[in-house]
């Protein structure tokens, strides 16, 4: 029924304009902003879950940092334990030497000397081997009793780093004496062959340790990629769909427009009638 009072037409193209409108700027900011949920009522449930995803992968991301520095600890720690390794077989090569009756009393206070300056040189690398200011190998730093590393999501998932003390004192090697007679020599070099069975087992429980970091480094690498990946499916806009339902929404605003400009004309046409 035509009438001039309300204007029955208007409103509803009115209310369907409004619609339109408010989807082709929510798939504008969708668009401009990459995200699927711009704000809560988009989905509540996909936003808690996607916020806990994404705080999951920040902390993966440190956990795998964690995880490197640890392996980075060890492998410095290896190296300096390598080159005390090269040292303690030197001082059994000389210590042997001291021990055979055709060295003189001359030679072996010469070879005294040398692994005097050797056991010296253990202690110089135990102190200067270190990781950020701390020492790795005297024994001094919180590395002697071990240092946790937080390596996952939950507050239990850790990984502790224990670096045996392998000075020439915690070695018993500062005060060998191949010099006295048959019997200190001997000593001597059962304590050079001790120290280096001490300093293999350190140097195995660091390898032990150091594989344990590279295996947790190499999970977290792939949990990350997975939780990144799940959070995404939930909290990234699809640009191609929003492109598409952008100009569908565009076509239907100006559709809407235009019946607006319709409808408000026709109580003016009515009018008409009475000319």
């Amino acid at each position: 029924m035509p009438v001039i009072s309300t204007n029955t037409a208007a409103n509803s193209a009115l209310r369907y304009l409004n619609y339109n409108s408010d989807q082709q700027s929510e798939n504008l900011s969708r668009i401009a902003s990459g995200s699927r949920i711009t704000k809560a009522s988009d989905d509540a449930s996909g936003l808690a879950i996607g916020t806990k995803l994404q705080t999951d992968v920040a902390t993966l991301t440190q956990a795998q940092t964690n995880a490197a520095n640890g392996a980075s600890i060890l492998s410095v720690a290896d190296g300096g334990m390598a080159s005390i390794s090269d040292i303690l077989s030197r001082m059994k090569t000389l210590a042997t030497q001291s021990v055979s009756g055709t060295v003189t009393d001359t030679e072996r206070a010469y070879i005294q000397a040398e692994i005097d300056e050797l056991a010296l040189e253990i202690t110089s690398i135990a102190t200067a081997t270190s990781f950020n200011g701390e020492s790795l190998l005297d024994g001094t730093s919180d590395y002697a009793t071990g240092v946790v590393f937080m390596a996952g999501t939950e507050s239990t998932d850790t990984l502790t780093v224990t670096i045996t003390d392998v000075d020439a004192t915690a070695l018993a090697v500062a005060a060998l004496d191949v010099e006295t007679d048959a019997t200190t020599r001997t000593a001597a070099l059962a304590a050079i062959d001790a120290a280096i069975n001490t300093l293999a087992t350190a140097r195995a429980e660091v390898g032990a340790q150091m594989s344990r970091f590279e295996f947790r480094e190499s999970m977290l690498a792939t949990s990350l990629e997975n939780t990144d990946a799940a959070a995404s499916a939930i909290m990234d806009a699809d640009i191609a769909s929003e492109q598409a339902e952008l100009a569908s929404n565009e076509v239907k605003t100006q559709a809407a427009i235009a019946a607006l400009a319709s409808a408000n004309e026709l109580p003016q046409e009515l009018l008409d009638l009475l000319r």
